[in-house]
């Protein structure tokens, strides 16, 4: 299982960029707690940290797309690196500065928010590059989404353990300096450096000119609605068996889960259309929410958890290899910073709605969330199949500046990335 991995990580720049690439990611991945952590040590109400996070949330959303069109214009290092830098001093404007004057904070993380440097996308953008084979590509989408397990497992950790060694305000600004260099051992390797992306034609709408990526991300809105409104049943539950540290137990298990899952399915290949592939992945995701709603102990509960999670990351992964396939010439990195987005957006969504329902109905009603929205994902995969279906890829060479700052031809794995 690890052979496929392994070769991935011994080709030159391949670890270097998906470290730095994680590493980079951190202040993101834990934005959400250390601002409610810091808001918390500074005196502020749960309303106010709620409220501040959210802020950070929406800006991020906003951002993301932008900065990736900014990236495909203008290369990884003039865009990535200023970005990083401006959100690490947002932030540590927001650390300094507190959660008094209101104004200045809310102004502080929703530009540490907006900056976030489009790293995830950078990297996928990369990858092809570096790889220059399909099959070790697709491996390496499938890596990504394990790695973005253990990040989103590892991160929080972090936080908390920065907060109980220094302070709240110390782990904001360590995280972010810590985020910051990996930022810039991405964008200073020759592979980012060198990366120039296509030729692309003038459009307002750039990459979402794509119809088969919009359908993408229209499916990928309700899978993120589906992890959010896991994180808001799973607290209902815990509440009544046990408190926080089933809670913790069951986030994790969705985790391990996830982790378990990508590793799997990126240890092999896959025959067929992607396209055709992410409709099952989807339907077995929605169909493994459902046992949750059975409620049991916390033991079998944990392991229903860890069941749920098992085929959220090889659907990432998928989803990963659609994009490209879909995403207009020069607008790869703007494309897959839109299903950052997109996903955020849907995890917002889940959240939101899984209260209200959960205070309704328990935590029976809440689990029953994620199974919906799984089972609305797929119908719009369903729906939307002919206009995401495209020819089958094969390892070609196109005429393509991609990858080339020469405008030489270069290999491409597309032969549907064209809209």
């Amino acid at each position: 299982m690890t052979a496929g991995y392994l070769e991935i990580l011994r080709t030159r720049h391949a670890a270097r960029l998906l470290t730095g690439t994680l590493v980079g990611r951190l202040p993101n991945a834990t934005a959400a707690i250390a601002i409610v952590l810091f808001v918390r040590a500074e005196g502020g109400s749960y309303s106010l940290a709620g409220a501040l996070a959210a802020v950070y949330g929406v800006a991020n959303a906003v951002g993301q797309p932008l900065l990736g069109r900014l990236v495909d214009l203008h290369g990884q290092p003039r865009v990535q690196l200023p970005a990083a830098a401006l959100s690490a001093l947002a932030m540590a404007l927001f650390a300094f500065a507190g959660t008094d004057p209101a104004p200045v904070a809310y102004a502080a993380v929703a530009a540490s928010g907006l900056f976030t440097p489009p790293l995830e996308g950078g990297l996928r953008a990369l990858w092809p590059s570096v790889l220059r084979k399909e099959d070790q590509v697709h491996t390496a989408y499938a890596m990504d989404a394990v790695a973005q397990e253990v990040m989103f497992t590892v991160g929080p950790l972090l936080v908390t353990l920065c907060t109980s060694l220094w302070s709240a305000r110390a782990a904001l600004l360590v995280l972010n300096v810590i985020g910051l260099l990996g930022a810039l051992s991405v964008v200073v390797s020759p592979p980012s450096r060198a990366w120039r992306s296509a030729p692309r034609e003038a459009h307002w709408l750039g990459a979402l000119r794509s119809p088969g990526l919009l359908a993408l991300l229209a499916a990928f809105l309700f899978v993120g609605v589906a992890l959010g409104s896991i994180t808001v049943a799973a607290m209902s539950y815990a509440d009544g068996h046990g408190g926080d540290a089933v809670y913790g137990w069951l986030m994790a298990a969705l985790g391990l889960g996830a982790l378990a899952g990508g590793a799997v399915y990126g240890a092999r290949q896959w025959a067929g259309a992607p396209e055709r592939r992410l409709r099952v992945l989807v339907a077995l995701l929605a169909v493994c929410y459902l046992p949750l709603t059975l409620t049991p102990g916390p033991v079998p509960m944990t392991a229903l958890a860890a069941l749920s999670g098992v085929f959220l990351a090889p659907a990432i992964a998928c989803a990963f290899v659609i994009v490209d396939r879909h995403a207009p010439a020069g607008t790869v990195t703007e494309a897959f910073s839109w299903l950052v987005t997109t996903f955020t957006v849907g995890a917002s969504v889940g959240t939101g709605l899984a209260g209200p329902v959960v205070e309704w109905g328990g935590a029976l009603w809440g689990f029953a969330v994620p199974g919906a929205a799984g089972g609305v994902s797929l119908l719009v995969l369903v729906a939307t199949g002919r206009v995401l279906a495209a020819p089958a890829r094969t390892a070609v060479v196109a005429s393509s500046s991609e990858n080339d700052p020469n405008r030489a031809a270069e290999p491409r794995f597309s032969s549907g990335d064209r809209a």
